[in-house]
């Protein structure tokens, strides 16, 4: 996937500003494609200039002139060709988990503390997701939600990442814990 797909998709939510585009990537999008705002600004200008992407300006009267993008006909044909490529199998790759596997060759407190970070950086990722799930809803149950609303693919997503964080959260409790009650770990 190149991120030209993940701003795409981010962009089906409607008109985006540039500032708004990193906003909803720091939130939503950034659980599954990372990038930086300067990256964003720079791919919004290669879509927009590739036609995939048009973009308008907005004069304010107390702001800078704002440009709002919105996904073109042929950027709603490039996410079709995108959706029907096949898809390469996902891998992990974590600094955490490295230094999990060199655990009995270090102090483990180190680690110990690493998973308590990682473990309460995650609770607050699944927190957000909450809260974000819940705006999206409305006063639906999830239930309604899927089955009425117009746009359901960040939901889904949302609630791949709240899973994903709520699993980061186990695994370091768990992984702590183990480690905690170790009463000799052999440096």
């Amino acid at each position: 996937m190149a991120l030209k797909h993940a701003v795409l998709a981010a962009l089906l939510t409607g008109e985006l500003s540039g500032y708004q585009l990193a906003k909803a990537f720091d939130v939503g999008v950034a659980n599954f494609w990372h990038a930086l705002p300067q990256q964003l600004y720079a791919e919004l200008t290669c879509l927009e200039r590739d036609g995939l992407i048009s973009g308008r300006d907005v004069v304010q009267d107390t702001r800078p002139t704002k440009r709002l993008f919105t996904v073109t006909d042929p950027g709603h044909a490039e996410l079709q060709r995108f959706t029907e490529a096949s898809t390469k199998p996902s891998f992990m790759r974590d600094d955490l988990v490295v230094m999990v596997h060199a655990v009995d060759g270090v102090d483990p407190d180190t680690v110990i503390a690493q998973l308590d970070e990682r473990a309460r950086f995650a609770a607050a990722k699944v927190e957000l997701f909450d809260g974000l799930l819940a705006r999206m809803r409305g006063d639906r149950s999830e239930e309604a939600f899927l089955a009425e609303s117009d746009r359901i693919g960040p939901y889904l997503t949302c609630l791949r990442g709240r899973t994903f964080e709520k699993e980061n959260v186990a695994w370091c409790e768990r992984t702590a814990a183990i480690l905690r009650s170790r009463s000799t770990i052999h440096v």
